[in-house]
């Protein structure tokens, strides 16, 4: 049996000066109660027009997750891992990793990262991480509908990228007044965030904004559940984001996701330590280009 879906909330997110300082505008998409949100932790929308050659950013650690980052526009990343306008990176911290993200020009950038929690069984797996250029994602057209899937399967098309939970994300361009349905399990929980225009979404055709975010009821049930979407006469641009609840309590700090407060205190003890290695020098077994 297929269930029709519908939003039961929609949100707003505002834009605050980000981290990075003058030029930086971030959008917490994401960034409250994991318990509703599981599987994913936050969701940063960040917008970057750098004036300067100044270095930003910088090396970092990470583990307990994985980092799926979409960039939609710009250049961000080092060498060994620099990502591009319509790349996709998807980077498991697992037990810990250190991970550059500089930025050392005059730019202009746009970047989606996501926090997407491990599986209990897997959360301090060997760090390893995955990248799919622009020109390898697989693409669905209807008729005036383009999905671009960059992780799991929708529209007929699956993504290459491995994932330990289950995951969908697609970047999704329908133009004015086009319509499609769309198919993921009742049981996940998913959500969109529109980039551009306006579209009606789910049974009963609530309507979201730019830059506004519409989560869908959930089942737990083994059955399909359809999404629908019409565009508005402007047309529509948002990213469908949709995954596997894995129902474990979690402790946050700082840049490590654990089990317990005994977890992250560890995690801490092993980075001063010089413990965690950088992602770009992982075994080339663990870095996967699609």
């Amino acid at each position: 049996m297929t269930t029709s879906r519908k939003l039961v909330t929609i949100q707003t997110p505002a834009p605050h000066q980000g981290f990075l300082g003058k030029g930086h505008t971030a959008r917490a998409v994401i960034d409250g109660n994991f318990i509703q949100s599981d599987p994913f932790v936050i969701l940063m929308d960040d917008m970057l027009d750098k004036k300067d050659g100044e270095p930003a950013g910088g090396p970092h650690p990470h583990a307990g997750f994985e980092t799926v980052s979409l960039l939609l526009e710009g250049e961000i990343g080092d060498a060994a891992h620099k990502m591009k306008g319509g790349d996709f990176q998807m980077m498991t911290a697992g037990s810990g990793v250190i991970h550059t993200e500089t930025i050392d020009t005059e730019t202009q950038l746009r970047l989606l990262q996501l926090w997407l929690i491990l599986p209990k069984k897997d959360r301090w797996t060997t760090p390893r991480v995955q990248d799919l250029p622009a020109a390898h994602v697989p693409v669905a057209i209807e008729e005036g509908v383009l999905l671009k899937v960059y992780s799991g399967s929708l529209a007929g098309v699956t993504s290459p990228v491995k994932n330990y939970v289950p995951l969908v994300v697609a970047d999704i361009h329908m133009q004015p007044n086009a319509r499609t349905v769309q198919h993921i399990p009742a049981a996940y929980n998913a959500f969109i965030y529109v980039l551009e225009g306006s579209v009606k979404v789910g049974a009963d055709g609530q309507t979201l904004h730019k830059n506004q975010v519409g989560w869908f009821d959930r089942e737990d049930a083994d059955s399909d559940s359809e999404l629908i979407f019409e565009a508005t006469e402007q047309g529509a641009r948002f990213v469908l984001y949709a995954g596997m609840p894995q129902g474990d309590p979690i402790v946050s700090h700082g840049p490590f996701i654990g089990d317990t407060q005994d977890d992250i205190r560890r995690l801490y003890n092993e980075y001063w330590r010089g413990k965690m290695e950088h992602i770009s020098e992982v075994e080339e077994s663990q870095r996967m280009m699609w």
